[in-house]
């Protein structure tokens, strides 16, 4: 019989010790920023243990920062409610990449109106939320659009199908305007005053980023890239700017 108990106890010992192992393991895949691998462990941690704070916030980041806000929205909150450090950063982050801009700017104005009160660095964090307002301010100037009809054309006819009124201004493709420019690019906008172009342009890193001209007495200004958000995904390219000079 003792030897039963013995046996179950240092049973348990050895399951206590391998848990322990894999939190720790997990931590320092965590640290060195290799969410996918610690996921895992702490998804079995979290569902073990709901009410750890620390739990939910390290499977939430790693859910975060491996493209699934949705997942980690839950988690976020739950350890932003138990007063987790950082917890508020990575719950605005959420909020942005689901795009409820507004619940971002207020968590993150929480966020920095507590670490000023710690006398901590609020620089990474007034970056997102300028961000965040910026998206916001992008989202209240989308449009929806009804598209009646369709059709299917050679890529080369694209821009030719598309018929706008002159007043909304002119569309071209970019070999096509800047013919001896010897660049690549997507699509040139040229405003309805003709004063102004918006086009997009392939960068050095190879990605396609959106830039804007002006027109001087008798040429072009030279291009500048377009400031925020615009052109922060991987190809920026399409761009149309509405009568209203901002939109």
């Amino acid at each position: 019989m003792n030897k039963k108990y013995i046996l179950f106890f240092l049973f348990g010992l050895l399951s206590i010790t391998i848990s322990a192992q894999s939190l720790a393991e997990a931590k320092a895949l965590y640290e060195k920023g290799e969410y996918e691998e610690a996921k895992p462990t702490f998804k079995k941690l979290v569902k073990t243990q709901p009410g750890n704070g620390n739990y939910n916030l390290w499977y939430g980041v790693c859910c975060l920062e491996t493209g699934e806000p949705a997942e980690a929205l839950k988690h976020l909150e739950s350890a932003v409610k138990r007063r987790v450090p950082s917890g508020q950063l990575y719950l605005a982050r959420a909020y942005n990449d689901l795009y409820r801009f507004e619940e971002a700017i207020e968590t993150y104005e929480t966020y920095i109106s507590a670490l000023r009160k710690r006398k901590r660095s609020t620089e990474e964090a007034e970056q997102l939320l300028e961000k965040s307002k910026s998206n916001l301010r992008m989202l209240k100037g989308v449009e929806e659009v009804c598209f009646i009809d369709s059709f299917v054309v050679d890529k080369e006819k694209f821009l030719d199908a598309n018929k706008i009124s002159p007043e909304s201004g002119k569309l071209f493709m970019y070999d096509t305007y800047f013919n001896d420019s010897g660049k690549e690019g997507g699509t040139v906008y040229e405003t309805e005053l003709g004063n102004k172009l918006y086009y997009s342009e392939m960068q050095p890193d190879s990605t396609l980023s959106i830039l804007s001209r002006n027109k001087l007495l008798d040429k072009w200004s030279d291009g500048s890239l377009l400031p925020g958000s615009i052109n922060e995904a991987m190809n920026a390219d399409y761009p149309y700017v509405l009568t209203d000079g901002i939109t």
